[in-house]
């Protein structure tokens, strides 16, 4: 079954899909706030790679396109499950900003494992969506990503990525 999805516009972002099927990519758009509730201080969560820019697969070693990339660990003795993630982008000339935030469905970190989150409106395991219309993609100046990863029970990792200036190149160029 397909879906007509007209376009939306929120802000300075612009979200378009159309004809997507029903099982597709859901649509991202800014938030205004961070809406995690987390007070745990127990450690075990961590990101130990944060990339916007210059990818490459941590399972294939293959170059990929831009987008952002996170790999995941949890030290912690049990699975990592609710996990959430909430993350701002700032311009460094503009200092225009967007923050998003997404629930990770059916993404958990077994105990002492690693997990790969691809934000590339990818389909499998790990992929999940990302707007295309961002100030990620859209500012040619340098973009800082704060970012904030919740798991229940554990507590919150935090990293930063940056992408330079630019908007963004693909795999192998």
């Amino acid at each position: 079954m397909r879906k007509r999805i007209s376009v939306l516009l929120v802000g300075a972002a612009m979200v378009a899909s159309i004809g997507v099927s029903s099982a597709a990519t859901k649509l991202l758009i800014p938030v205004t706030k961070n809406p995690i509730v987390n007070k745990s201080s127990v450690p075990g969560l961590s990101i130990t790679m944060a990339t916007v820019e210059n990818n490459v697969d941590p399972v294939t070693k293959k170059d990929l396109t831009d987008f952002l990339l996170l790999t995941v660990a949890n030290k912690s003795s049990k699975a990592a499950s609710g996990v959430e993630i909430f993350y701002t982008m700032k311009d460094s000339v503009s200092k225009a900003s967007e923050s998003y935030y997404q629930k990770l469905s059916n993404f958990t970190i077994k105990a002492g494992g690693v997990g790969i989150l691809y934000f590339d409106n990818g389909a499998g395991v790990g992929h999940f969506p990302e707007n295309k219309f961002s100030l990620y993609r859209s500012s040619q100046n340098e973009v800082k990503f704060s970012i904030l990863l919740s798991a229940k029970g554990l507590k919150i990792a935090k990293a930063v990525a940056i992408k330079s200036k630019g908007t963004g190149e693909k795999a192998g160029a």
